[in-house]
């Protein structure tokens, strides 16, 4: 704790953790609050799980160019243009009561969805000592990911109260007011995008990363089935407000499994770890399919969050140990498209088969994507041979720093 306090004592740091949270608060909620909106609007969950689809497709599709752009113009003015943007066009959904509507405005929101959690990433380099580094990478994670506990309760809430409409206008507001506050922080509004390094490797060419895209093609298929089966089942069993639960059970999880993962992530080289919790997480995946929307599930989902955020630092150490030179932010930002890309599929597919079947076959679905992800990176594995060694120090702290880049 004398090392968070001495942290937090640095000008701008509390201003900098502050003024992010309500937009990331927001983004922990949009994905339920489209859900619910569609939902009760068109009375079909395939509909609700096509809306989350072409959400996730579109953001994810665009999350290279709207870096890049942050890249070439800097933080103050992408960020202050896409966020009202993005505020208003949910304020426009909330109008909407068909699905064709529905539809079309949830894909453009994608496209304008404001980079967030990117653009608070590189800040911290520049208003703590590089000593204090990894106490900041690590607060900031925490501070992201406790969104994930908080976000699904409130939007719950609000979307199955006598009021539905306060749930997507909440989340308006939210991110209005937490993306303005972080553009007009100093830190924000003065920083300089780091110049390219001359004949870098190209990414798409790379065997290691071309690997890791793949195995993100069916993780991504997986959680996009997984985020719309959870809410699906509630919702046909009619205990919706259940929903809440179960993914904050899965949050306060993941948030405790990546603290774990710090603890343990140099006894073992970043690769040999990465497999053994990789199989120990397609294990605890199975049992999943035979819960039922109750204390089961959310059980299940907390065993599932506690190691899929242990996998997370180990998977972050690998990913800096075989990127090329020069790709610290393209590296992940292109590898989370193909996944996010594969997420909206899966959402999409999610909603389809919890309607024509059952919700079950979806969350079967998860366990037989992440056994394919681990079957990829151990017949791929010498593709990734120079993540066999134990890392450096300099290694190490470029792998916490990738922790908090949720690329939006």
């Amino acid at each position: 704790m004398k090392r968070y306090k001495e942290l937090l004592a640095f000008p701008q740091v509390i201003q900098l953790g502050i003024s992010a949270f309500p937009a990331r608060l927001a983004y922990s909620m949009i994905g339920l609050g489209i859900f619910f909106k569609a939902e009760q609007e068109t009375g079909s969950v395939a509909i609700a799980g096509f809306a989350i689809g072409l959400n996730s497709l579109a953001g994810a599709a665009t999350a290279g160019l709207r870096g890049s752009v942050m890249d070439r113009f800097g933080q103050k003015w992408p960020i202050r243009i896409l966020v009202p943007m993005y505020s208003g066009l949910i304020l426009i959904l909330n109008t909407m009561d068909t699905s064709k509507s529905i539809l079309i405005t949830t894909f453009i929101l994608g496209i304008t969805a404001p980079p967030i959690n990117l653009s608070v990433r590189p800040l911290w380099k520049d208003i703590v000592p590089d000593s204090y580094l990894r106490t900041a990478y690590a607060f900031d994670s925490s501070m992201m990911n406790s969104t994930g506990v908080i976000g699904p309760v409130v939007i719950t809430a609000l979307s199955l109260s006598s009021r539905p409409a306060l749930g997507l206008g909440a989340i308006a507001t939210l991110m209005f007011l937490g993306g303005i506050a972080l553009s007009l922080t100093p830190v924000s509004r003065n920083w300089i995008p780091e110049k390219k390094q001359k004949n870098q490797q190209k990414l798409w060419r790379d065997r290691a990363i071309r690997l890791l895209m793949l195995e993100g093609c069916f993780i991504g298929f997986g959680w996009g089935v997984f985020d719309v089966a959870v809410p699906a089942f509630a919702t046909q069993e009619g205990v919706p407000n259940r929903v809440a639960w179960i993914f904050a059970s899965f949050g306060i999880a993941t948030v405790t499994g990546g603290l774990f993962g710090g603890l343990v992530s140099k006894r073992l080289s970043p690769l040999s770890a990465l497999r053994r919790t990789y199989l120990l997480w397609v294990i605890a995946c199975i049992p999943v399919a035979f819960t039922y929307p109750d204390w089961t599930m959310a059980l299940v989902g907390a065993c599932i969050g506690f190691l899929g955020g242990a996998l997370q630092v180990f998977y972050f150490e690998v990913l800096e140990i075989v990127r090329p030179q020069g790709s610290q932010t393209a590296s992940l930002g292109w590898i989370w498209s193909i996944e996010g890309s594969f997420m909206a599929l899966g959402a999409a597919v999610g909603g389809v088969v919890s309607e024509m079947f059952s919700p079950r076959i979806g969350l079967a679905m998860l366990p037989i994507m992440i056994f394919f992800g681990l079957l990829i990176l151990t017949i791929g594995r010498e593709r990734l041979s120079a993540a066999y060694a134990v890392p450096t120090h300099e290694e190490d702290l470029r792998a916490i720093k990738s922790i908090s880049n949720e690329v939006k």
